[in-house]
């Protein structure tokens, strides 16, 4: 056996170390001669590859690199900006296309790629299909209306986190917060990726709501569509719909959206950048208080120069001087009123006196003797008239005697009733004229010893002596004291 042993063994070590010093390669060398292995077969040039797009990037130069994929496998792919003229369609994510070219390798990362010299659409992705069936179908109910967005609270207490506790995104959001207005920072893991995700999230979610959170981030870092499928997901959605605290979505990169991003109250477009939003700068508010100070300021001061203006107008309306010549220009105007007021009284009194003296002239005695002979003398002349009509009458009414009979009687009758009546009116209207009448309702009337009618108190003199005419007699009396009323 050991004979055996020593038989096979040299020829072992031989070919080992023949092996060995016949070649050395190094790496470079080893990715070239692959490259050249590639260049040289036929059947990797030229050929048609179907798949779907994914982790596209234009770079500055105007190259694409991207993911080719199918339901098993991938492959890295480039496409220069040299070959993007002979296509007129601008390649995105989740496309499906059949891209034509050859397999070739990179030898610096001594990794392979398709090289691709040009494409044609074959449809669009299953991820992305179902993602905008989705998306239809929660629009229609309202899930994204801008309606049933709620605000974010101005200064919140606690912040509730929906991401992987082993990511950067809760790094991120802690070291965004600590630049910003205070907020507490509370915490629920979840996975963010793959199977179960959806589930994890919304148990995060649903979790927060029962802590006293002022808002929920939910989200995580960058990546393809299938890294963050999750947050595609109708359950994850639901629950961010259903949450009884506003909730901003920040997942991946600021290009990508996902149905999270539609539902969510407010949309950031990196996690970095929720906390942005929902934390204020301190800086910013300083700056804020700043200026409201200034213009609490400004409006104080505006304030002071209306009232020292206002105090001034006012201590210039109250100084001695202009208070003087003011009461000067009251006086004036008041001098102006009081002779106004005389000159009106004394109109008024002057004619006042006129109407008592015609009223006095138609009352006195001689007027109203005359007044009584001239009515006397009337009703004198009515009776005469009266009577010679009367006898007129009676010697009529006597020649009618004989063929009226007993009528005579009758007519004479009603004769007699109508001179009673017409003599006891004018008796009346005498009687209504009488100055006595007038004497018994409780007036007098004045006259001098000679007789004159007395109407004015300036006719009348200390130490005259008067008669005052009463209903039933005079008296007379002296004048000790008089009082002129104007």
């Amino acid at each position: 056996m050991a004979g055996v042993r020593a038989a096979l063994n040299p020829f072992k070590y031989n070919r080992c170390i023949s092996g060995t010093m016949s070649e050395t390669l190094t790496v470079t060398q080893l990715n070239t001669r692959v490259k050249e292995r590639f260049e040289s077969d036929a059947g990797l040039h030229d050929i048609w590859v179907n798949g779907e797009i994914s982790n596209l990037t234009k770079a500055s130069s105007g190259h694409y690199y991207f993911t080719l994929k199918d339901a098993t496998s991938e492959i890295r792919c480039a496409m220069f900006a040299r070959s993007r003229g002979r296509i007129d369609f601008e390649p995105t994510a989740n496309m499906k296309v059949s891209v034509f070219g050859k397999l070739d390798m990179y030898v610096p990362r001594g990794s392979y790629q398709f090289i691709v010299e040009t494409m044609r659409r074959s449809g669009i992705g299953d991820l992305y299909l179902a993602y905008e069936q989705l998306k239809r179908k929660l629009e229609a109910e309202g899930l994204f209306d801008r309606s049933r967005k709620r605000p974010l609270p101005l200064y919140p207490k606690t912040i509730g986190v929906v991401t992987s506790p082993t990511g950067a995104v809760i790094h991120d959001i802690i070291m965004t917060s600590a630049s910003r207005f205070p907020a507490d920072i509370l915490l629920a893991p979840a996975l963010v990726q793959g199977e179960g995700a959806a589930q994890s999230i919304v148990a995060g979610i649903e979790l927060l709501n029962r802590q006293d959170v002022d808002v929920i981030i939910v989200g995580r870092g960058g990546g393809s569509i299938e890294d963050l499928w999750a947050f595609n997901e109708e359950p994850v959605a639901r629950a961010i719909a259903a949450s009884r605290v506003p909730i901003v979505s920040a997942v991946g990169h600021e290009t990508d959206f996902t149905i999270a991003d539609f539902v969510a109250d407010v949309r950031a477009p990196t996690p970095t950048g929720a906390a942005a939003i929902i934390l204020r700068d301190k800086m910013e508010i300083m700056k804020q208080i700043e200026g409201d100070m200034a213009r609490a300021n400004r409006a104080v001061e505006n304030r002071l120069k209306e009232m020292r203006s206002s105090f001034g107008v006012l201590d210039a309306k109250l100084s001695p001087a202009r208070a003087s010549e003011s009461l000067e220009m009251r006086c004036m105007h008041l001098d102006e009123l009081s002779a106004r007021c005389d000159s009106a009284l004394r109109g008024t009194v002057d004619s006042m006196r006129h109407r008592f003296e015609v009223l006095n002239s138609r009352l006195s005695p001689e007027k109203a003797l005359s007044d009584i002979g001239m009515l006397k003398e009337k009703v004198e002349n009515d009776l005469d008239r009266i009577s010679s009509r009367t006898a007129h009458k009676l010697e009529v009414s006597a020649s009618r005697v004989d063929s009226v009979g007993d009528r005579p009687d009758l007519a004479i009758t009603r004769l007699l009733g109508a001179l009673d009546s017409t003599m006891e009116s004018m008796g009346k209207r005498l009687e209504g004229l009488n100055p006595m009448n007038v004497l018994g309702r409780g007036y007098t009337m004045v006259t001098s010893e000679t007789g004159e009618v007395m109407t004015s108190v300036s006719k009348l003199n200390t130490g005259d002596v008067i008669r005052i005419r009463m209903r039933d007699g005079s008296a007379s009396a002296e004048i000790r004291e008089k009082e002129m009323k104007i």
